[in-house]
């Protein structure tokens, strides 16, 4: 019984210290160097070898090394093998921190000032209170209950979106596609966290911009694949949009001549709102796999059915 480690070399040295303090009885190994491959019960992996089913014909679980697992070309994954994806700490606080920045940003109008900046323009405006603004999230999971919980503590009048009920204290819950448009019609700033799938993929459209009050904000924090590109920036330059801010693209990164980069209401990161530490993730993985010898349910679990 072994596990292969598939991602960068500086990530493979945390993971190898963690595991061979924590389980020693677990060779270790890091790609391309595999072991017997009929050993490997385990791979840790962003995106995967090719044709997984002969190259460990007795892998049981794979576990993603992201939130999401769209990355991952599920086809190449054999039947009964138990796909888990990142639950640790440090992905939650990175995307709390990156939204509540963005959200705050928009809500005291930091991007206007930095616009007005570059055009050498003193023009301040009276400060609104949080609890005038309504920020709606889409996707209220591992992720996005913990960001709406913070939201809510800063002031903001909060409700989520999600394909089942969900419910988080003080956010008024809306659910599946009966839902949606009302939810919608009383969102001032929306947070996109849903996961990409094929019933998600493209979501982020002109339909659903109409549906938004006049001048609402845009926070795309999913993947790239959430957003229609060319739908985006007349909805910006109509107005029905005052403010996007994207650290998602597709693809990543944009090229060069992308128009996102130069449009003036289009703030860009390069996907850097969340990602695991190295450390807390492999204790994840650990704690995982002493879940699963215990016969215990694992946290992250994949209905690859549903696609998260």
């Amino acid at each position: 019984m072994s596990i292969v480690f598939h991602h960068t070399p500086e990530r493979a040295r945390v993971w190898s210290e963690k595991f061979a303090q924590a389980r020693p009885d677990i060779p270790f190994h890091v790609w391309p160097e595999t072991g017997p491959k009929e050993d490997v019960r385990y791979l840790a992996a962003w995106k995967t070898p090719d044709d997984l089913a002969t190259l460990f014909p007795n892998l049981e679980i794979l576990f993603s090394l992201g939130a999401g697992i769209d990355q991952l070309n599920l086809a190449n994954v054999p039947p009964g093998v138990k796909i888990i994806r990142m639950v640790e700490s440090s992905l939650v606080e990175g995307m709390i921190e990156y939204v509540l920045w963005a959200v705050l940003s928009f809500h005291r109008d930091m991007f206007r000032y930095a616009r007005q900046q570059r055009e050498h323009v003193w023009d301040g405006s009276h400060n609104r209170p949080a609890k005038l603004y309504r920020v709606g999230l889409m996707g209220m999971g591992e992720l996005g209950s913990p960001v709406l919980e913070k939201l809510v503590s800063f002031g903001y009048d909060c409700r989520g979106w999600s394909r089942s009920r969900r419910e988080v204290p003080g956010v008024k819950s809306f659910a599946g596609a009966g839902e949606l448009d009302a939810f919608l019609a009383e969102t001032d700033i929306l947070v996109c966290l849903v996961p990409l799938t094929d019933a998600t993929r493209g979501i982020l459209n002109s339909s659903l911009f109409e549906k938004l009050p006049k001048g609402a904000c845009l926070i795309n924090c999913g993947r790239g694949g959430h957003l229609v590109q060319e739908d985006l920036i007349p909805a910006l330059d109509s107005g029905q949009l005052s403010q996007a801010v994207l650290d998602v693209a597709m693809p990543e990164p944009l090229p060069p001549e992308h128009p996102f980069w130069d449009h003036p209401r289009i703030f860009l990161t390069p996907h850097i709102a969340s990602a695991a530490q190295s450390d807390t993730a492999a204790e994840a993985v650990l704690a995982n796999l002493r879940r699963y010898e215990a016969g215990e349910p694992m946290s992250g679990v994949i209905d690859t059915g549903r696609g998260y």
